[in-house]
C-alpha cells in the first residue's frame, strides 16, 4: 500500500484495534512497575492486532504511536532508529506527545558509542547527542538507554577487563536523569569485572534472548548478587534462527509463527521475581508477532498474580 503524505496532509485518523476483554483483565491486574513493549510500531501486518486499518510503514511510523499506545499492555515501545544516528529533542517530543503519561520509552544509543572508533564510550559525545536530547524531548516518559554492544572482536576490545574497565569509567560518569542498560552480544565479555561496572554506574545488563548469548536463566545465575535499579529485557530472536531468515518467513508479523515458550516463560519469571521497575521489549523476530508476543507474555505473568 503506497500513500503519498505531505507536510500539508491531515495526518489519517489510524484506531486502536478492538481490544480482547481478557487483555483489558489483564491489564487491570498487571502490576504497574511492569512495562511489556515491542521492537518499534510501524508494521502494517499489525492491523487487527494493534491498529484497527491498514496503513503504510510510512503513516504508521508517522501517526502510529498513539493507537499503539491505547492498548494497555503495551505500555512500552523502543525507538531503535537512533542505533544508527542521532536524533534532535524535537523528534523525541513529538514521540512523547503521542503516548499517555504512563507509557516509556527505551532508546537505543548510537552505535559509534559501542564500537570502536572515534567516538566509542566516549562521554561527550553520549551527553551532547544522545541522552540530553532524549531527556529534554522525552522528559519522564524516557525510561531506559540502551547502549547495546554488537558482536565484535574481544581482542578489539582489549580483552574482557579492559572493556569493564573503560565501561565503567564511561557509565561513573555519565548525569543518570534516565536508566542505563547495556546489552552484550558476546558472552565471554559477561564477567564479574563488567558487573561491577554497571553497579558502579548505577546501570542494569539487558538480559537478551538472542542465538549469541547464554540463555535467559543462564545470564540470570551469571548476574545473581548483582544490585540493579531494575530489570530491563530483549526478546530478540530464537536461538535457532539467523535474523534475515526470521524476518523474511515471519512478515507481514500477524500472526506467531515459531512459538517460544522457553523463552516467555523465562521472561515472565524475571518479571515475578524481580519487585523493581521492569521493561521488556518484544521484536517480530522472537516468535514472529511481537504485539501478539507481548500479550501471551502478560497472560503468563498474569497466571501466577493471588
Amino acid at each position: 500500500m503506497t500513500e503519498q503524505l505531505s507536510l500539508f496532509d491531515t495526518p489519517p485518523p489510524i484506531g486502536a484495534a478492538p481490544l480482547d476483554p481478557q487483555h483489558l483483565t489483564i491489564a487491570s491486574r498487571l502490576a504497574p512497575r511492569i512495562h511489556l513493549g515491542t521492537s518499534s510500531w510501524a508494521f502494517p501486518g499489525w492491523k487487527g492486532i494493534v491498529y484497527d486499518r491498514e496503513a503504510s510503514q510510512r503513516t504508521l511510523s508517522r501517526y502510529g504511536l498513539s493507537a499503539y499506545s491505547r492498548n494497555p499492555l503495551l505500555r512500552a515501545v523502543a525507538i531503535d532508529r537512533t542505533y544508527y544516528g542521532p536524533l534532535p529533542s524535537s523528534e523525541f517530543r513529538a514521540y512523547a506527545e503521542q503516548v499517555p503519561e504512563g507509557f516509556r520509552f527505551l532508546v537505543k544509543a548510537h552505535e559509534e558509542l559501542t564500537r570502536p572508533g572515534e567516538n566509542y564510550l566516549d562521554r561527550e559525545y553520549a551527553v551532547a547527542e544522545v541522552i540530553a536530547p532524549a531527556v529534554e524531548g522525552l522528559g519522564v516518559k524516557g525510561a531506559v538507554l540502551l547502549f547495546q554492544f554488537p558482536p565484535q572482536s574481544v581482542r578489539g576490545l582489549g580483552g574482557p577487563l579492559r572493556f569493564a574497565e573503560e565501561l565503567n569509567v564511561f557509565l561513573r560518569d555519565l548525569p543518570h536523569p534516565v536508566l542505563y542498560a547495556v546489552e552484550l552480544r558476546n558472552p565471554e565479555l559477561l564477567t564479574p569485572r563488567y558487573l561491577e561496572a554497571l553497579e558502579a554506574g548505577s546501570a542494569c545488563h539487558c538480559y537478551n534472548v538472542h542465538p549469541s548469548m547464554p540463555l535467559i536463566a543462564e545470564q540470570a545465575k551469571a548476574c545473581a548478587g548483582a544490585q540493579f535499579p531494575a530489570l530491563v529485557v530483549r526478546w530478540m530472536l530464537r536461538r535457532d534462527c539467523e535474523y534475515e531468515q526470521a524476518r523474511d518467513d515471519f512478515r507481514p508479523f500477524d500472526r506467531l509463527a515459531a512459538p517460544d515458550a522457553s523463552a516467555r516463560k523465562a521472561i515472565a519469571q524475571l518479571c515475578r521475581e524481580s519487585a523493581k521497575p521492569a521493561f521488556v521489549i518484544v521484536n517480530n523476530k522472537a516468535e514472529g508477532s511481537a504485539p501478539l508476543s507481548v500479550f501471551k507474555l502478560a497472560e503468563e505473568i498474569y497466571q501466577a498474580i493471588p
